[in-house]
């Protein structure tokens, strides 16, 4: 159901539509579709909440509002695994140590932040010198439209929920529909914890001429946050631009990873893994294309097919299990139909390529091999085109330039990760690359008080910290004449 003014409801639309397994293909429960009355509901209680008791309460009380939330799930960590784990089918393992306690501490971490971030103030001079005094004031954005996707549900949605909600503005979250369950649950967690009524709102549905479109073109929202591709990034700024409404973005990648031949080879190929195969390449900051110096080209390529050969795909569940499955079927489709086209293109296929012999159980999953190809030109559609999913290609470099050069080819500049041991030319090359965030010997270590987002068409703005609060909140300038 949806959540809406602190109350779950089927709404009026009377469309409904399945939750699918992607570990076995199999219905997992059924999904209430919002349209344009449901989205009219969740903004109206939203706007209402932000004249109500949210919108006086004091920011230390908020604070505790929102640790209280933290608590809540912390508290529910098992229930919050299953439904992550029915939606995903990404391993156990993974999600219980990324994406339920990261999900947690977003509202901690942006509830203190808010706290201790100072505004500026300034005394300016006047003619009849008794001067004046400027100082700024942070204020709530108002109704922020939260558009989350599907490879990190929870994660992903409360790093945009946490810090709207600590700047004080109310919100609606439009969750992936491949993955409900997670911000459906977080409803009960909100109540639990005494969040006011209409704070946090949820709207299920697609996006065209459903939930996400009828959300992103309302006229009672006052800002949108999404992460997804970038196609539909498109689509909401043109929504946004009616009523000059402000957008943060993460949108797709086309991520390099570049490998000198003075790195640490094991650290360079631990990394890389997970880089390339974590949540089954289903991660926006995940690497696709790699750059390795070409001294150690054949040893690295030799060894990363080692190590992606000794993954153990399973159901969640199982003891042991490195790899989930991908999304949906429709989404493996998309991921396949790269691998012939990569074969087409006459690459070679180092490993994988394929679809997994999973027997019965799991046989109608989203299932497709851990790939690496080799030998295709820069100008191929694998390398130019986001796969999101197990998949890199390989091709060696000579010189630093090159490898510069190469990483930058691109539409994207979301991440990159640089392994080598050389201090000088960790910090010349992690100023060079053309995107967000570059990680130099590491990968995926975020401190969340820095910036985070994407350049060029990986994204708009940065959030992190308090570059996160330039989004959601407004700054007002008080000028006191004296």
């Amino acid at each position: 159901m949806h959540f809406i003014d602190g109350e779950y409801t089927a709404g009026s639309s009377g469309k409904t539509f399945d939750n699918v397994s992607p570990v076995t293909g199999r219905k997992i429960g059924i999904v209430h579709e919002g349209l344009r009355p449901e989205v009219d509901a969740a903004v109206s209680a939203a706007r209402a909440a932000l004249s109500g008791p949210w919108g006086y309460l004091p920011l230390a009380e908020r604070a505790a509002l929102l640790h209280a939330v933290a608590d809540g799930i912390t508290r529910r960590f098992d229930d919050f695994l299953e439904a992550e784990i029915l939606d995903t089918g990404k391993p156990k393992s993974l999600a219980s140590h990324v994406d339920i306690p990261r999900g947690a501490a977003n509202f901690k971490v942006f509830a203190d932040l808010v706290k201790n971030v100072p505004t500026e103030s300034f005394m300016l001079d006047t003619p009849d010198g008794a001067g004046a005094l400027n100082y700024g004031v942070r204020k709530p954005k108002g109704v922020i439209a939260v558009i989350s996707p599907w490879n990190l549900p929870l994660l992903l949605m409360t790093w945009k929920v946490g810090p709207a909600l600590a700047s004080g503005n109310t919100v609606v979250v439009k969750p992936s529909e491949e993955t409900p369950l997670t911000a459906t649950l977080l409803g009960e967690v909100m109540n639990e914890a005494g969040i006011p009524k209409g704070v946090f709102n949820v709207v299920h549905g697609f996006g065209p001429e459903s939930a996400g479109a009828y959300l992103t073109e309302h006229p009672g929202v006052d800002a949108i946050t999404f992460t997804g591709e970038t196609r539909t990034g498109e689509v909401i700024m043109r929504s946004a631009a009616k009523g000059l409404r402000q957008v943060s973005m993460e949108c797709g990648g086309k991520n390099a990873g570049i490998v000198f031949a003075d790195c640490d080879m094991d650290k360079a190929i631990e990394g890389t893994m997970r880089s390339v195969f974590a949540n089954c390449g289903q991660v926006c900051l995940g690497t696709e294309r790699l750059y390795v110096e070409r001294p150690i080209f054949d040893e690295f390529v030799a060894r990363l097919k080692r190590e992606a050969e000794g993954l153990k795909l399973g159901a969640p569940e199982e003891a042991g299990t490195s790899l989930g499955p991908l999304i949906s079927q429709e989404h493996r489709e998309k991921v396949l139909s790269y691998f012939e086209l990569a074969k087409k293109d006459g690459a070679t296929v180092v490993t994988g390529g394929g679809v997994p012999d999973m027997g019965d159980e799991l046989s109608g999953g989203a299932w497709v091999e851990p790939t690496i190809f080799t030998g295709l030109p820069e100008s191929a559609r694998v390398i130019r085109e986001e796969i999101f999913g197990p998949v890199c290609h390989i091709a060696p470099f000579d010189t630093e330039d090159e490898a510069i050069r190469l990483a930058n080819d691109t539409e994207y500049g979301l991440a990159s990760a640089v392994w080598t041991e050389d201090l000088s030319r960790a910090h010349r090359v992690g100023r060079r690359i053309e995107a967000g965030i570059v990680w130099v010997n590491s990968w995926f270590l975020r401190d969340l008080r820095t910036a985070f987002g994407g350049s060029k068409q990986s994204g708009i703005g940065r959030e992190g910290g308090v570059h996160g609060l330039e989004f959601y909140s407004e700054l007002t300038n008080v000028c006191i004449k004296l």
